[in-house]
């Protein structure tokens, strides 16, 4: 990835986060530029690796490392359920519990918890649920989210929030949002602002004046970061790349602006053109725990007969440890073999290039040819895609 390395102390004080906006791209609205935390500098735009339960599925933090992946997530639902965040509060907080010394961020667990359908009740006092694991009550509000957060001890925590789908009907948006807005107010007054950086996430599903109104209730109440949510829960990637457009421009400026949940590489290409900073989904290691490798030729299924007998490496313009080292032949005996090698040489893998488009991605902004990038990059996934489905 090759950027140049920060040099000094760049590290702020506990507690606080601050973006540095760098360089805006002339012909879209694109943005480079840099947020320091209390566990260093990250380069933006950034992909952020999931690592739900304290661990990136299939990878080490010595790996993340090599990978230089500069912030990775975890998260408040599964972590409170297991192993608890007294616990890992006691063991020094989550960057010591799992040996990271980068930045970290913690989502709030309202996602998790609105996903279980038939086991959670909402309220105005938060969210009532049942423990995917053993079937245990548990409330979760604003105040419990924020407090759980803190404890582990995250450089930037998400204000709880509720997730309705994109296409849910309009009623119900309108209800959800207003309670979100309570819920975030109630988030603030409960952060401390000693461990942790508090963003606030604003909804509206694929209604435009719903998203105006909700950003400017939301970005009212001053906060380090803004996020939109909402967003590639059963929409159509076309409709959702134009509601980003519409909406993230909507968050402040001189703000770090996130995108949850999201997505696949076209998505990230086109989201930064729109004027987002952060991106995170979990679509690379769970891609990899499957099979299927992202490559600068278009998407490789390494589990396809195919590839039994092929010497090349998954991808020739790669420099990942598994493309240095391994043939696709081999790779696709390790996954049809179900050899646990599979997954991790497969994982490192796919985040290598993801956080190498990344890389490709804050290089095209500095020197003003991102609108170019777009270009190319979507006309040639479209090309591979088409090839693709030709040769099933």
């Amino acid at each position: 990835m090759g950027e140049p390395k920060q040099k000094g102390d760049t590290r702020v004080a506990p507690g606080q986060v601050r973006f540095e906006l760098l360089h805006e791209d002339p012909d879209t609205k694109a943005r480079r530029g840099r947020l320091h935390t209390p566990h260093g500098p990250i380069e933006t735009p950034i992909f952020m690796p999931v690592g739900t339960v304290g661990s990136v599925k299939g990878v080490g933090p010595d790996d993340l490392l090599t990978l230089e992946a500069q912030i990775i997530l975890g998260n408040t639902y599964h972590l409170m359920l297991r192993p608890g965040e007294a616990l890992v509060g006691e063991m020094g907080g989550l960057h010591r519990f799992i040996s990271w010394d980068r930045p970290m961020l913690t989502d709030s667990g309202g996602f998790q918890v609105f996903s279980l359908s038939e086991k959670r009740k909402i309220t105005e006092e938060g969210a009532a649920f049942q423990s995917h694991l053993d079937g245990s009550r548990h409330l979760l509000t604003p105040e419990r989210s924020i407090d759980i957060q803190e404890t582990l001890g995250a450089d930037i925590i998400m204000a709880f929030d509720e997730c309705p789908p994109a296409t849910s009907e309009r009623p119900y948006l309108e209800q959800s949002l207003a309670r979100t807005t309570r819920w975030l107010h109630r988030c603030a007054q409960a952060w401390s602002r000693e461990r942790s950086s508090l963003f606030g996430i604003v909804q509206g599903g694929l209604h435009e004046d719903l998203r105006k109104s909700h950003a400017e209730e939301v970005c009212a109440v001053d906060l380090p970061g803004y996020a939109l949510g909402g967003y590639s829960v059963g929409e159509s990637p076309e409709a959702m790349h134009a509601g980003v457009a519409f909406s993230a421009p909507l968050l402040p400026r001189n703000k770090p602006r996130y995108l949850m949940g999201v997505g696949t590489p076209v998505d990230l290409v086109t989201c930064v053109a729109a004027g987002v900073d952060m991106f995170d989904c979990v679509l690379p290691t769970r891609c990899a725990r499957n099979g299927l490798l992202f490559t600068s030729e278009g998407k490789v299924v390494i589990r396809n007969a195919v590839y039994a007998k092929d010497p090349r490496p998954v991808d020739p313009t790669c420099t990942c440890y598994t493309c240095r080292t391994f043939s696709r032949a081999y790779l696709r005996h390790l996954f049809v073999a179900g050899e646990i090698l599979a997954m991790r040489l497969n994982t490192l893998h796919n985040l290598h290039y993801f956080l190498g488009l990344m890389g490709q991605v804050r290089r095209a902004i500095a020197e003003n040819r991102y609108a170019a990038f777009v270009r190319e990059f979507r006309a040639q996934a479209a090309a591979q895609e088409a090839e693709r489905t030709r040769a099933r």
